[in-house]
Protein backbone atom coordinates (compact mmCIF):
# COMPACT_ATOMS: atom_id res chain seq x y z
CA UNK A 1 0.00 0.00 0.00
CA UNK A 2 1.59 3.46 -1.04
CA UNK A 3 0.76 6.14 1.08
CA UNK A 4 0.01 9.17 -0.99
CA UNK A 5 3.24 10.97 -0.17
CA UNK A 6 4.63 8.43 -2.16
CA UNK A 7 1.93 8.31 -4.80
CA UNK A 8 2.90 12.08 -5.32
CA UNK A 9 6.80 11.19 -5.14
CA UNK A 10 5.85 8.69 -8.30
CA UNK A 11 4.36 11.31 -9.98
CA UNK A 12 7.21 13.79 -9.33
CA UNK A 13 10.05 11.41 -10.88
CA UNK A 14 8.33 10.45 -13.55
CA UNK A 15 8.68 13.30 -15.63
CA UNK A 16 12.52 13.22 -15.02
CA UNK A 17 13.01 16.63 -16.54
CA UNK A 18 11.05 18.69 -15.08
CA UNK A 19 11.82 17.30 -11.77
CA UNK A 20 15.86 17.05 -11.99
CA UNK A 21 15.48 20.87 -12.73
CA UNK A 22 13.43 21.68 -9.52
CA UNK A 23 15.62 19.60 -7.22
CA UNK A 24 17.04 22.11 -5.90
CA UNK A 25 13.68 23.36 -4.49
CA UNK A 26 13.13 20.37 -2.84
CA UNK A 27 13.07 19.58 1.07
CA UNK A 28 16.09 17.61 2.16
CA UNK A 29 14.10 15.53 3.69
CA UNK A 30 12.15 14.34 0.99
CA UNK A 31 15.55 12.81 -0.45
CA UNK A 32 15.19 9.44 0.59
CA UNK A 33 11.53 9.16 -0.19
CA UNK A 34 12.05 10.89 -3.75
CA UNK A 35 15.14 7.84 -4.13
CA UNK A 36 12.93 5.18 -3.34
CA UNK A 37 10.34 5.92 -5.77
CA UNK A 38 13.04 6.50 -8.29
CA UNK A 39 14.52 3.26 -7.81
CA UNK A 40 10.83 1.41 -7.73
CA UNK A 41 10.05 3.24 -11.66
CA UNK A 42 13.89 2.58 -12.52
CA UNK A 43 14.89 6.18 -13.19
CA UNK A 44 18.22 6.51 -13.49
CA UNK A 45 18.74 9.77 -14.36
CA UNK A 46 17.06 10.96 -11.61
CA UNK A 47 18.36 8.34 -8.95
CA UNK A 48 22.02 9.67 -10.16
CA UNK A 49 20.41 13.82 -9.50
CA UNK A 50 19.52 12.74 -5.90
CA UNK A 51 22.65 10.97 -5.20
CA UNK A 52 24.97 13.80 -6.65
CA UNK A 53 23.16 16.18 -4.79
CA UNK A 54 22.74 14.17 -1.64
CA UNK A 55 22.23 16.91 1.51
CA UNK A 56 22.04 14.87 4.40
CA UNK A 57 25.16 12.96 6.57
CA UNK A 58 24.56 9.50 5.59
CA UNK A 59 23.15 7.12 2.69
CA UNK A 60 21.89 3.49 3.62
CA UNK A 61 20.24 1.55 0.73
CA UNK A 62 19.00 -0.93 3.11
CA UNK A 63 17.05 1.72 4.76
CA UNK A 64 16.22 3.67 1.78
CA UNK A 65 14.57 0.66 -0.17
CA UNK A 66 13.88 -1.11 3.19
CA UNK A 67 9.98 -1.28 4.43
CA UNK A 68 8.53 2.49 5.06
CA UNK A 69 5.95 3.80 6.12
CA UNK A 70 4.94 5.26 2.70
CA UNK A 71 5.56 2.28 1.03
CA UNK A 72 5.99 -1.27 2.46
CA UNK A 73 7.43 -3.11 0.32
CA UNK A 74 11.21 -3.98 0.79
CA UNK A 75 12.75 -2.93 -2.67
CA UNK A 76 16.61 -4.11 -0.98
CA UNK A 77 16.50 -7.68 -3.11
CA UNK A 78 16.31 -5.31 -6.56
CA UNK A 79 19.88 -5.22 -7.94
CA UNK A 80 18.93 -3.56 -11.32
CA UNK A 81 21.85 -2.65 -13.12
CA UNK A 82 20.06 0.60 -14.23
CA UNK A 83 19.74 1.48 -10.73
CA UNK A 84 22.86 1.09 -9.06
CA UNK A 85 25.04 1.93 -11.88
CA UNK A 86 23.19 5.55 -11.91
CA UNK A 87 23.53 5.32 -8.02
CA UNK A 88 27.79 5.27 -7.67
CA UNK A 89 28.13 7.24 -10.58
CA UNK A 90 26.44 9.63 -9.20
CA UNK A 91 28.45 8.97 -5.88
CA UNK A 92 31.00 10.15 -7.61
CA UNK A 93 29.81 12.80 -9.13
CA UNK A 94 28.83 13.99 -5.97
CA UNK A 95 32.38 14.56 -5.43
CA UNK A 96 32.90 16.39 -8.24
CA UNK A 97 30.27 18.75 -7.88
CA UNK A 98 31.70 22.27 -8.03
CA UNK A 99 28.96 23.21 -5.50
CA UNK A 100 30.83 24.54 -2.05
CA UNK A 101 32.49 21.64 -0.21
CA UNK A 102 30.66 23.41 3.15
CA UNK A 103 27.36 22.11 1.56
CA UNK A 104 28.66 18.74 1.17
CA UNK A 105 27.32 16.68 4.63
CA UNK A 106 27.90 12.92 3.22
CA UNK A 107 30.19 11.09 5.48
CA UNK A 108 29.14 7.17 5.21
CA UNK A 109 27.19 5.75 2.32
CA UNK A 110 26.51 2.38 3.05
CA UNK A 111 26.09 -0.47 0.17
CA UNK A 112 25.63 -3.64 2.12
CA UNK A 113 21.46 -3.48 2.62
CA UNK A 114 21.21 -4.90 -0.96
CA UNK A 115 20.78 -8.39 -1.24
CA UNK A 116 21.44 -10.42 -4.33
CA UNK A 117 18.10 -13.17 -5.06
CA UNK A 118 18.10 -15.59 -7.76
CA UNK A 119 14.13 -13.78 -8.80
CA UNK A 120 14.63 -10.04 -10.04
CA UNK A 121 11.17 -8.30 -10.59
CA UNK A 122 13.17 -4.88 -11.95
CA UNK A 123 12.06 -4.27 -16.00
CA UNK A 124 15.39 -4.09 -17.36
CA UNK A 125 15.60 -7.54 -16.26
CA UNK A 126 19.91 -6.77 -16.20
CA UNK A 127 21.34 -7.18 -12.36
CA UNK A 128 24.40 -6.10 -10.66
CA UNK A 129 25.32 -8.37 -8.16
CA UNK A 130 28.17 -8.21 -5.69
CA UNK A 131 31.02 -9.14 -8.08
CA UNK A 132 29.88 -5.88 -10.61
CA UNK A 133 29.49 -3.75 -7.42
CA UNK A 134 33.08 -4.50 -6.46
CA UNK A 135 34.08 -3.91 -10.05
CA UNK A 136 32.23 -0.70 -10.87
CA UNK A 137 33.10 0.78 -7.42
CA UNK A 138 37.09 -0.11 -7.45
CA UNK A 139 36.67 1.29 -11.10
CA UNK A 140 34.81 4.90 -10.15
CA UNK A 141 37.49 5.57 -6.80
CA UNK A 142 40.53 5.02 -9.23
CA UNK A 143 39.09 6.98 -11.66
CA UNK A 144 37.87 9.78 -9.38
CA UNK A 145 41.66 10.17 -8.16
CA UNK A 146 42.72 10.52 -11.34
CA UNK A 147 40.98 13.15 -12.72
CA UNK A 148 41.06 15.20 -9.01
CA UNK A 149 45.01 14.97 -9.56
CA UNK A 150 44.80 16.13 -13.35
CA UNK A 151 42.38 18.35 -13.09
CA UNK A 152 41.79 22.22 -11.79
CA UNK A 153 39.16 21.38 -8.79
CA UNK A 154 38.14 23.40 -6.18
CA UNK A 155 40.71 22.68 -3.22
CA UNK A 156 37.85 21.99 -1.19
CA UNK A 157 37.31 18.86 -2.70
CA UNK A 158 40.28 16.67 -1.42
CA UNK A 159 38.46 17.57 1.85
CA UNK A 160 35.95 15.75 1.66
CA UNK A 161 35.79 11.92 3.00
CA UNK A 162 32.99 9.83 2.43
CA UNK A 163 33.27 6.23 4.14
CA UNK A 164 31.66 3.98 1.78
CA UNK A 165 30.68 0.34 3.18
CA UNK A 166 30.50 -2.52 0.84
CA UNK A 167 30.81 -6.12 0.82
CA UNK A 168 33.76 -6.74 -1.69
CA UNK A 169 33.84 -10.02 -3.93
CA UNK A 170 37.02 -10.46 -5.32
CA UNK A 171 38.38 -12.37 -7.97
CA UNK A 172 41.71 -13.24 -10.52
CA UNK A 173 39.78 -10.23 -12.84
CA UNK A 174 38.98 -7.64 -10.44
CA UNK A 175 41.79 -8.63 -9.11
CA UNK A 176 44.39 -5.88 -9.68
CA UNK A 177 41.14 -3.04 -10.49
CA UNK A 178 40.45 -3.62 -6.53
CA UNK A 179 43.64 -3.64 -5.02
CA UNK A 180 44.69 -0.12 -6.89
CA UNK A 181 41.28 1.23 -5.37
CA UNK A 182 42.56 -0.25 -1.99
CA UNK A 183 46.04 1.34 -1.70
CA UNK A 184 45.12 4.56 -2.50
CA UNK A 185 42.25 4.92 0.06
CA UNK A 186 43.61 7.81 1.89
CA UNK A 187 44.02 9.51 -0.90
CA UNK A 188 40.78 9.24 -2.26
CA UNK A 189 37.42 11.18 -1.45
CA UNK A 190 35.81 8.28 -1.49
CA UNK A 191 37.19 5.59 0.73
CA UNK A 192 36.33 1.75 0.29
CA UNK A 193 35.34 0.20 3.87
CA UNK A 194 35.29 -3.62 3.41
CA UNK A 195 32.93 -5.00 6.41
CA UNK A 196 32.60 -8.41 4.25
CA UNK A 197 35.08 -10.29 2.03
CA UNK A 198 34.32 -13.46 -0.20
CA UNK A 199 37.39 -14.50 -2.75
CA UNK A 200 36.96 -16.92 -4.98
CA UNK A 201 39.73 -18.07 -7.91
CA UNK A 202 42.82 -16.19 -6.27
CA UNK A 203 46.00 -17.93 -5.81
CA UNK A 204 47.38 -17.68 -1.95
CA UNK A 205 49.98 -14.76 -2.65
CA UNK A 206 47.56 -12.33 -4.11
CA UNK A 207 44.82 -13.74 -0.76
CA UNK A 208 47.11 -12.99 1.67
CA UNK A 209 47.86 -9.64 0.08
CA UNK A 210 44.94 -7.97 -0.63
CA UNK A 211 43.17 -8.84 2.63
CA UNK A 212 46.03 -7.23 4.76
CA UNK A 213 44.55 -4.57 2.49
CA UNK A 214 40.90 -4.36 3.34
CA UNK A 215 41.79 -3.24 7.15
CA UNK A 216 40.95 -6.90 8.68
CA UNK A 217 40.07 -4.85 12.61
CA UNK A 218 37.09 -4.06 10.71
CA UNK A 219 35.46 -7.16 9.20
CA UNK A 220 32.29 -8.55 10.12
CA UNK A 221 32.22 -11.61 7.62
CA UNK A 222 34.83 -13.36 5.87
CA UNK A 223 34.53 -15.99 3.06
CA UNK A 224 37.55 -17.94 1.66
CA UNK A 225 35.50 -20.59 -1.11
CA UNK A 226 36.03 -23.12 -4.21
CA UNK A 227 39.53 -22.13 -6.07
CA UNK A 228 41.23 -20.39 -2.89
CA UNK A 229 43.85 -23.37 -2.42
CA UNK A 230 43.49 -22.91 1.81
CA UNK A 231 45.21 -25.70 4.03
CA UNK A 232 44.92 -25.54 7.63
CA UNK A 233 49.39 -24.50 7.59
CA UNK A 234 47.88 -21.18 5.37
CA UNK A 235 44.52 -21.29 7.78
CA UNK A 236 46.98 -20.77 10.76
CA UNK A 237 49.48 -18.61 8.73
CA UNK A 238 46.54 -15.89 8.26
CA UNK A 239 45.57 -15.94 11.92
CA UNK A 240 48.99 -15.66 13.39
CA UNK A 241 49.66 -12.52 10.89
CA UNK A 242 46.14 -11.14 11.02
CA UNK A 243 43.55 -10.07 14.31
CA UNK A 244 40.03 -10.36 13.01
CA UNK A 245 38.23 -8.63 16.30
CA UNK A 246 35.14 -7.80 14.70
CA UNK A 247 34.24 -11.39 12.62
CA UNK A 248 31.50 -12.67 12.92
CA UNK A 249 30.95 -15.20 9.70
CA UNK A 250 33.96 -17.02 8.59
CA UNK A 251 33.52 -19.52 5.78
CA UNK A 252 36.55 -22.13 4.63
CA UNK A 253 37.00 -23.83 1.68
CA UNK A 254 36.63 -27.58 0.85
CA UNK A 255 39.74 -29.84 2.54
CA UNK A 256 40.80 -26.90 4.32
CA UNK A 257 41.18 -29.58 7.03
CA UNK A 258 42.29 -33.22 6.35
CA UNK A 259 42.39 -35.25 9.44
CA UNK A 260 43.24 -38.71 7.72
CA UNK A 261 46.66 -37.90 6.63
CA UNK A 262 47.69 -35.48 9.91
CA UNK A 263 50.81 -35.95 12.24
CA UNK A 264 51.34 -34.82 15.68
CA UNK A 265 52.56 -31.26 14.24
CA UNK A 266 49.12 -31.64 12.72
CA UNK A 267 47.58 -32.11 15.69
CA UNK A 268 48.52 -29.46 17.64
CA UNK A 269 48.55 -27.02 14.44
CA UNK A 270 44.93 -28.00 15.00
CA UNK A 271 44.73 -26.72 18.63
CA UNK A 272 46.34 -23.82 17.40
CA UNK A 273 43.75 -22.55 14.93
CA UNK A 274 41.24 -23.39 17.28
CA UNK A 275 42.45 -21.26 20.03
CA UNK A 276 42.79 -18.22 17.83
CA UNK A 277 39.37 -18.83 16.78
CA UNK A 278 38.59 -18.59 20.39
CA UNK A 279 40.32 -14.82 20.15
CA UNK A 280 37.24 -14.06 17.34
CA UNK A 281 35.03 -13.08 20.33
CA UNK A 282 32.13 -11.94 17.63
CA UNK A 283 32.24 -15.14 15.69
CA UNK A 284 29.14 -16.78 15.61
CA UNK A 285 28.50 -17.95 11.72
CA UNK A 286 31.03 -20.78 10.65
CA UNK A 287 31.19 -22.79 7.55
CA UNK A 288 33.81 -25.87 7.21
CA UNK A 289 31.71 -27.94 4.35
CA UNK A 290 33.63 -30.80 2.71
CA UNK A 291 36.57 -30.77 4.94
CA UNK A 292 37.66 -33.98 6.84
CA UNK A 293 37.11 -33.44 10.56
CA UNK A 294 36.27 -37.35 11.88
CA UNK A 295 37.01 -37.34 15.52
CA UNK A 296 38.06 -33.81 16.01
CA UNK A 297 34.88 -30.96 15.81
CA UNK A 298 36.09 -30.58 19.92
CA UNK A 299 39.19 -29.58 19.39
CA UNK A 300 38.53 -27.27 16.88
CA UNK A 301 35.23 -25.50 18.39
CA UNK A 302 35.89 -26.38 22.35
CA UNK A 303 37.90 -22.75 22.49
CA UNK A 304 34.93 -20.48 20.70
CA UNK A 305 33.44 -18.39 23.91
CA UNK A 306 30.76 -17.11 22.02
CA UNK A 307 27.88 -19.95 21.01
CA UNK A 308 27.27 -20.42 17.43
CA UNK A 309 24.08 -19.71 16.10
CA UNK A 310 24.82 -20.91 12.44
CA UNK A 311 27.02 -24.38 12.08
CA UNK A 312 27.47 -25.75 8.84
CA UNK A 313 29.82 -29.17 8.81
CA UNK A 314 28.38 -31.10 5.78
CA UNK A 315 30.60 -33.90 4.28
CA UNK A 316 32.64 -33.77 6.89
CA UNK A 317 33.03 -37.37 8.02
CA UNK A 318 32.01 -36.63 11.54
CA UNK A 319 31.90 -39.74 14.26
CA UNK A 320 30.03 -40.35 17.07
CA UNK A 321 32.32 -38.32 19.15
CA UNK A 322 32.19 -35.43 17.11
CA UNK A 323 28.28 -35.56 17.02
CA UNK A 324 28.28 -36.24 20.64
CA UNK A 325 30.16 -32.53 21.31
CA UNK A 326 27.55 -30.75 19.54
CA UNK A 327 25.20 -32.37 21.27
CA UNK A 328 26.12 -31.29 24.69
CA UNK A 329 27.84 -28.13 23.82
CA UNK A 330 26.81 -24.78 24.63
CA UNK A 331 26.31 -24.44 21.07
CA UNK A 332 23.53 -26.30 20.73
CA UNK A 333 20.49 -24.61 22.60
CA UNK A 334 21.82 -21.05 20.23
CA UNK A 335 22.26 -23.16 17.02
CA UNK A 336 19.28 -21.01 14.56
CA UNK A 337 21.40 -22.62 11.26
CA UNK A 338 22.17 -26.40 11.06
CA UNK A 339 23.73 -28.19 8.35
CA UNK A 340 24.84 -32.02 8.58
CA UNK A 341 24.48 -32.99 4.91
CA UNK A 342 26.46 -35.83 3.83
CA UNK A 343 26.24 -37.91 6.75
CA UNK A 344 24.31 -41.29 7.56
CA UNK A 345 22.48 -40.17 10.52
CA UNK A 346 20.04 -43.00 10.94
CA UNK A 347 22.55 -45.61 10.98
CA UNK A 348 25.69 -43.52 12.35
CA UNK A 349 24.19 -41.69 15.35
CA UNK A 350 20.40 -41.15 15.19
CA UNK A 351 19.94 -40.45 19.30
CA UNK A 352 22.38 -38.33 19.41
CA UNK A 353 21.19 -35.96 16.61
CA UNK A 354 17.86 -35.71 17.99
CA UNK A 355 19.31 -34.83 21.15
CA UNK A 356 20.92 -31.80 19.12
CA UNK A 357 17.77 -31.02 17.62
CA UNK A 358 15.72 -30.69 20.61
CA UNK A 359 18.59 -28.65 21.98
CA UNK A 360 18.09 -26.50 19.18
CA UNK A 361 14.30 -26.51 18.63
CA UNK A 362 13.54 -23.55 20.24
CA UNK A 363 15.62 -20.94 18.13
CA UNK A 364 16.29 -23.88 14.95
CA UNK A 365 15.45 -21.61 11.79
CA UNK A 366 16.84 -23.56 8.85
CA UNK A 367 17.96 -27.14 9.10
CA UNK A 368 19.83 -28.76 6.11
CA UNK A 369 19.94 -32.74 6.15
CA UNK A 370 21.17 -33.30 2.05
CA UNK A 371 22.27 -36.77 1.40
CA UNK A 372 21.74 -38.43 4.76
CA UNK A 373 20.11 -41.79 4.22
CA UNK A 374 16.92 -40.60 5.20
CA UNK A 375 14.38 -43.48 4.29
CA UNK A 376 10.88 -44.39 4.90
CA UNK A 377 11.38 -45.91 8.13
CA UNK A 378 12.96 -42.99 9.61
CA UNK A 379 10.35 -40.54 9.13
CA UNK A 380 7.83 -41.21 11.69
CA UNK A 381 11.04 -40.28 13.81
CA UNK A 382 11.79 -37.34 12.04
CA UNK A 383 8.70 -35.94 12.55
CA UNK A 384 8.69 -36.56 16.04
CA UNK A 385 12.35 -34.88 16.17
CA UNK A 386 10.88 -31.75 14.44
CA UNK A 387 7.97 -31.54 15.86
CA UNK A 388 9.49 -28.81 18.75
CA UNK A 389 10.88 -26.63 16.03
CA UNK A 390 7.84 -24.14 15.69
CA UNK A 391 10.46 -21.56 14.63
CA UNK A 392 11.86 -23.95 11.62
CA UNK A 393 11.51 -21.61 8.09
CA UNK A 394 13.46 -23.91 6.13
CA UNK A 395 14.11 -27.41 5.67
CA UNK A 396 16.36 -28.92 2.58
CA UNK A 397 16.59 -32.86 2.11
CA UNK A 398 17.76 -33.53 -1.69
CA UNK A 399 19.36 -36.61 -2.36
CA UNK A 400 17.54 -38.74 0.72
CA UNK A 401 16.00 -42.32 -0.51
CA UNK A 402 12.19 -41.17 0.60
CA UNK A 403 9.54 -42.57 -1.87
CA UNK A 404 6.02 -40.27 -3.21
CA UNK A 405 4.16 -41.58 0.09
CA UNK A 406 6.51 -40.87 2.32
CA UNK A 407 7.04 -37.04 1.29
CA UNK A 408 2.79 -36.92 1.47
CA UNK A 409 3.72 -37.47 4.88
CA UNK A 410 6.05 -35.26 5.56
CA UNK A 411 4.19 -32.55 3.56
CA UNK A 412 1.52 -33.04 5.36
CA UNK A 413 3.52 -32.57 8.86
CA UNK A 414 4.92 -29.28 7.30
CA UNK A 415 1.80 -27.50 6.97
CA UNK A 416 1.61 -27.81 11.48
CA UNK A 417 4.95 -25.61 11.32
CA UNK A 418 3.69 -22.67 11.70
CA UNK A 419 7.00 -20.35 10.19
CA UNK A 420 8.16 -22.58 7.85
CA UNK A 421 8.64 -20.90 3.89
CA UNK A 422 11.01 -23.09 2.02
CA UNK A 423 11.46 -26.53 1.18
CA UNK A 424 13.50 -28.37 -0.72
CA UNK A 425 12.79 -31.67 -1.24
CA UNK A 426 14.23 -34.83 -2.89
CA UNK A 427 13.09 -36.71 -6.19
CA UNK A 428 10.95 -39.47 -5.05
CA UNK A 429 13.19 -42.94 -5.14
CA UNK A 430 9.88 -44.73 -6.88
CA UNK A 431 10.62 -41.82 -9.63
CA UNK A 432 14.31 -43.82 -10.40
CA UNK A 433 15.17 -47.06 -12.00
CA UNK A 434 14.49 -49.72 -9.89
CA UNK A 435 18.17 -50.71 -8.17
CA UNK A 436 19.59 -47.12 -8.31
CA UNK A 437 22.11 -46.70 -5.40
CA UNK A 438 22.42 -43.44 -3.42
CA UNK A 439 23.53 -41.30 -3.30
CA UNK A 440 23.08 -40.54 -6.69
CA UNK A 441 25.97 -39.89 -8.73
CA UNK A 442 25.94 -37.06 -11.12
CA UNK A 443 25.68 -38.76 -14.33
CA UNK A 444 22.80 -40.57 -12.91
CA UNK A 445 20.58 -37.86 -11.27
CA UNK A 446 18.91 -36.72 -14.13
CA UNK A 447 17.85 -39.68 -14.98
CA UNK A 448 14.41 -40.50 -13.65
CA UNK A 449 10.48 -40.28 -14.45
CA UNK A 450 10.00 -36.67 -15.09
CA UNK A 451 6.41 -36.97 -15.86
CA UNK A 452 5.68 -39.06 -12.51
CA UNK A 453 7.78 -36.58 -10.47
CA UNK A 454 5.82 -33.60 -11.84
CA UNK A 455 2.76 -35.67 -10.73
CA UNK A 456 3.87 -36.64 -7.49
CA UNK A 457 4.90 -32.63 -6.85
CA UNK A 458 1.47 -31.73 -8.07
CA UNK A 459 0.11 -33.47 -4.98
CA UNK A 460 2.72 -32.32 -2.48
CA UNK A 461 1.48 -28.76 -3.96
CA UNK A 462 -1.68 -29.84 -3.45
CA UNK A 463 -1.87 -30.47 0.27
CA UNK A 464 0.04 -27.64 1.15
CA UNK A 465 -2.61 -25.56 -0.68
CA UNK A 466 -5.55 -27.79 1.29
CA UNK A 467 -3.98 -26.68 4.52
CA UNK A 468 -3.67 -22.90 3.51
CA UNK A 469 -0.02 -22.79 3.07
CA UNK A 470 0.50 -21.12 0.07
CA UNK A 471 3.41 -19.45 1.44
CA UNK A 472 5.25 -22.46 1.50
CA UNK A 473 7.80 -22.70 -1.16
CA UNK A 474 8.50 -26.40 -1.80
CA UNK A 475 11.20 -27.23 -4.39
CA UNK A 476 13.99 -29.56 -5.94
CA UNK A 477 16.82 -27.84 -7.23
CA UNK A 478 18.73 -31.22 -8.34
CA UNK A 479 22.38 -29.24 -8.72
CA UNK A 480 22.09 -27.48 -5.58
CA UNK A 481 20.22 -24.19 -3.85
CA UNK A 482 21.07 -21.00 -6.01
CA UNK A 483 24.11 -19.12 -4.88
CA UNK A 484 24.04 -15.42 -6.61
CA UNK A 485 27.92 -15.35 -6.21
CA UNK A 486 28.69 -18.67 -7.96
CA UNK A 487 26.09 -17.56 -11.11
CA UNK A 488 27.16 -14.31 -11.23
CA UNK A 489 30.84 -15.71 -12.19
CA UNK A 490 30.22 -19.30 -12.82
CA UNK A 491 32.07 -18.19 -16.58
CA UNK A 492 35.38 -17.47 -14.80
CA UNK A 493 35.88 -20.63 -12.74
CA UNK A 494 34.12 -22.97 -15.56
CA UNK A 495 37.62 -21.32 -17.62
CA UNK A 496 39.62 -21.88 -14.15
CA UNK A 497 38.61 -25.00 -13.87
CA UNK A 498 39.08 -26.20 -18.17
CA UNK A 499 42.62 -24.50 -17.58
CA UNK A 500 43.22 -26.31 -14.07
CA UNK A 501 42.54 -29.44 -16.28
CA UNK A 502 44.49 -28.92 -19.46
CA UNK A 503 47.46 -27.84 -16.98
CA UNK A 504 47.28 -31.70 -15.10
CA UNK A 505 46.93 -33.49 -18.16
CA UNK A 506 49.42 -31.46 -19.67
CA UNK A 507 51.77 -32.66 -16.71
CA UNK A 508 50.70 -36.14 -16.79
CA UNK A 509 51.54 -36.73 -20.27
CA UNK A 510 55.21 -35.07 -19.45
CA UNK A 511 55.50 -37.60 -16.36
CA UNK A 512 54.28 -40.35 -18.85
CA UNK A 513 57.01 -39.30 -21.33
CA UNK A 514 59.66 -39.66 -19.62
CA UNK A 515 59.05 -42.67 -18.08
CA UNK A 516 58.47 -44.25 -21.50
Amino acid sequence: MKSLRFISAEAFVSNAEFARKNLGAVAHDLFPLLFKASYLLEQGEMIHDLVENWPLFDFNMGQLLGATMDYQEDLSHRTCSVCLESCLTGLRDYVLNQSSPYMKKLKVVDLTGIKDVEVQFCKCKKTMGRWARTQLLSKLCSELLIYLQQAQCNPGTFEISINVLIDLFVTERNYDLVVQALLKKCSCPLKICCVAFRSDNLTLQKFFYIIKLTDPSLLRKLEIVHNVHLEMEHLEMLFNSIHFPLLMSLTLPARTFNVRRFTATDEQMLANVGEKMGEMTQLTELSMSFSILTGRIQKLLSRLKTPLKMLDVSNCSLNHADMAFLANSFHANHLEALDLSGHDIPELYPSTFFRLLSHCSSVLRSLTLEDCNIQDTHVNMLILGLSPCQKLQEFKFIGNPLSSQALKHLFTFFCELPMLKNVEFPVPRDCYPVGITYPIDDASLCRFDHQKYERVAEELNLILLQANREDVKASTPLFGSYDAAVQETNNELGAYLIKSFKETLEKFTTSFNKTS
